[in-house]
């Protein structure tokens, strides 16, 4: 193996307007879920907290991500990653345990100089920033004893791309890369799984503190060494840069709840046609991992209980077939409530084992007639090796972009699905307040 850049030196030679086909594909393929999921997430209660929270406490004249009114850059980013993270649809990572597009879109299109930029570069900025802040989400997790939320890590890929955009040199990008990992909220992200709340995933703060970052580093501020990039420990997670893509390594989900709820749905979904009627079923066994146990709310009274719950995941499955937006929207549903009462969660030391690579679980239903179902062993879709199919990609688009975007909403597909022969601008006119 040759001798890999310094991660600094590959962050300012990244070729933004020479992605290949392959790459511009994928980085094509995120844009569009994240903006499905953008506007399918104004539908929650967050969605508005955060608008009158960043108009108020941020202003400025940036735009909002399909949401009225204006804010600074730092407020434009908190926003947007908020609402994305309000909807739990959005694109993650195995390693990194966590999400790199929740943040950078929303960091991308808060800056000014973001219009300035063609189709062309801007996806080559989403990958740069895929790259490094997947890289330290992997550091993080290597040399840190406690499990922190995205936002402590996916703040250095906002910095990346907000420090390249703005065209900070060595030495200032190298301080914003160390302000965003010492103000980035390590926040542990086992406290929002036994409590779900709006906190999330932390993904608001590390957009604004990544934007922040890089402005504070244009004017001069200082910051420490970014150590997820630059200690010793970590040098192989970067030794591969250039060589390795991790653009290419990102899942994206086929359901709006956790990731590790997502195997048991799927492998309730893979008995045999047709489910049985969920009033005969006495109760349902799930083997799965231990963070998935964790998972443990049974009768959620918010959107955020119900996407960190796998029991009502897995009853809403049973129940109608799928986990859509309005399953962890629309709560008050009494054969789901009485069907997610009768679901028992164990854990798999097996499936401990495989984590976090892999994800996996196992289902049982037992039936008032004295029957039992079992699947098989299954894994959430969506992974680079299971990929979502392409028609249920856009299918996932449409379903939650239409009924909040109407008409614009096949128009912004086919934007997204050009954006390299087209100037952003194209795409940023779309992007205003939700009908």
């Amino acid at each position: 193996m040759t001798s890999s850049p310094d991660p600094l030196d590959w962050i300012l030679d990244f070729p933004l307007n020479d992605l290949p086909p392959a790459s511009l594909a994928r980085a094509r393929h995120y844009l569009l879920d994240l903006l499905g999921v953008a506007a399918g997430a104004t539908r929650t209660p967050l969605a508005e907290h955060a608008r009158r929270f960043a108009t108020a406490q941020h202003g400025g004249d940036r735009p909002l991500l399909f949401s009225e009114g204006r804010a600074s850059p730092t407020g434009a980013a908190l926003h947007g990653a908020w609402l994305i993270d309000a909807l739990d649809a959005h694109d993650g990572q195995v390693l990194t345990k966590g999400h790199v597009g929740v943040a950078l879109l929303p960091g991308l299109l808060a800056l000014p100089e973001i219009e300035q930029c063609s189709g062309r570069e801007f996806l080559g900025l989403m990958a740069l920033g895929y790259e490094v802040a997947t890289r330290a989400g992997i550091a993080l997790h290597a040399t840190s004893p406690d499990y922190h939320t995205s936002g402590a890590w996916n703040v250095l890929g906002v910095a990346a791309v907000a420090g390249r955009l703005m065209g900070l040199d060595r030495t200032r990008l190298h301080h914003a890369l160390g302000i965003a990992e010492f103000y980035g909220p390590r926040s542990q992200m086992m406290r929002c799984i036994d409590h779900p709340t709006m906190l999330k995933d932390g993904s608001g703060w590390g957009a604004m503190t990544g934007i922040s970052a890089a402005l504070l580093a244009r004017d001069g501020f200082t910051g420490a060494p970014a150590l997820t990039m630059t200690a010793p420990e970590v040098a192989d997670i970067w030794q591969d840069l250039g060589e390795r893509e991790y653009l290419h390594e990102q899942y994206l989900k086929a359901y709006p709840v956790c990731r590790w709820a997502q195997p048991a749905v799927e492998a309730v979904l893979s008995m045999p046609d047709p489910l049985p009627n969920p009033a005969d079923i006495a109760h349902v066994d799930i083997l799965t991992f231990h963070e998935a146990r964790r998972l443990h709310v049974v009768h959620p009274e918010t959107t955020e209980q119900a996407q960190y719950s796998l029991p009502w995941s897995v009853a809403c499955a049973l129940c109608r077939g799928t986990v859509d937006a309005d399953a962890v929207t629309h709560l008050a549903v009494d054969d789901i409530k009485r069907l997610a009462s009768r679901i028992e969660i164990t854990e798999c030391e097996d499936f401990n084992a495989c984590f976090p690579a892999e994800r996996w679980a196992q289902a049982r239903l037992h039936l008032s007639d004295g029957r039992t179902l079992s699947s098989q062993p299954c894994e959430a879709l969506g992974n680079p090796h299971n990929p979502l199919p392409e028609q249920d990609v856009q299918d996932k688009y449409r379903s939650l972009a239409e009924p909040v975007l109407g008409d614009r909403s096949e128009p912004l597909r086919e934007v997204v699905s050009g954006l390299e022969e087209r100037p952003l601008t194209d795409l940023l006119s779309l992007l205003g307040p939700a009908s």
